[in-house]
């Protein structure tokens, strides 16, 4: 696949998630949740209420802002990661504040019962989704597709997909969102992740080091 095909197939792909992600806004932010979905939303609320907030608190700026300064640094002395490192950076951001912007536009009200921390925001889409779609879940797919033992490869992108998804999972035990705002935050964040990865491959005809998959490799 040469460059501007795999470009532009990745920046497709971004845009189908993003439609999808604006005609679910729209539908939930005049319809409301549909019933089916508040009767398993409830069975979910307020279980394993600590572990759920440990993992709400992996999207916050006091852990997030750590983890980017981590990699920032490692991206000094990992010139084969260096690309990567900067292209989950921007995507992280992309998801954070497109996911501020859209809570404002749809300006979906909350559900009236939480746990612990009462957000005050609006609640389409989950910008902790974005976050885990478009960051952790991001890495989950650069470490399977890394040029790493291939054990440290399946572990390491087996444990980020877990993270990304408890993380989704927490928002509803925490009663802090509904399913269709995960599912609409997870598309934005997806949304992000493509079209950093379209924007990379435009410039660099890959996204990983030497270990890239063939099809991202310019002809």
């Amino acid at each position: 696949m040469t460059r501007e095909r795999g470009a532009a197939a990745y920046l497709v792909a971004g845009l189908i998630c993003f439609v999808l992600f604006f005609l679910l806004g729209t539908a939930v932010s005049h319809r409301g949740e549909p019933a089916l979905l508040l009767a398993w939303e409830h069975s979910l609320f307020d279980n394993a209420t600590p572990l759920a907030w440990r993992l709400t608190q992996s999207c916050y700026p006091m852990v997030l802002i750590p983890i980017c300064v981590a990699l920032l640094v490692a991206a000094i002395f990992l010139r084969d990661w260096r690309v990567r490192i900067l292209m989950s950076i921007v995507s992280l951001l992309i998801s954070w504040r497109a996911a501020d912007f859209f809570q404002h536009y749809f300006a979906r009200p909350r559900p009236v019962d939480w746990v612990v921390k009462h957000e005050l925001t609006f609640s389409y889409p989950s910008s902790h989704a974005a976050i885990a779609f478009g960051f952790y879940g991001l890495w989950a797919v650069l470490f399977y597709y890394s040029d790493l033992p291939k054990p440290v490869r399946l572990i390491g992108a087996t444990l980020l997909g877990i993270v990304a998804l408890a993380i989704c999972w927490s928002r509803l035990a925490l009663g802090a969102h509904y399913l269709t705002d995960l599912a609409g935050g997870a598309l934005l964040g997806l949304t992000a992740a493509l079209i950093s990865v379209a924007v990379v491959v435009a410039f660099f005809g890959r996204v990983a080091g030497s270990g890239a998959p063939e099809q991202n490799r310019a002809a």
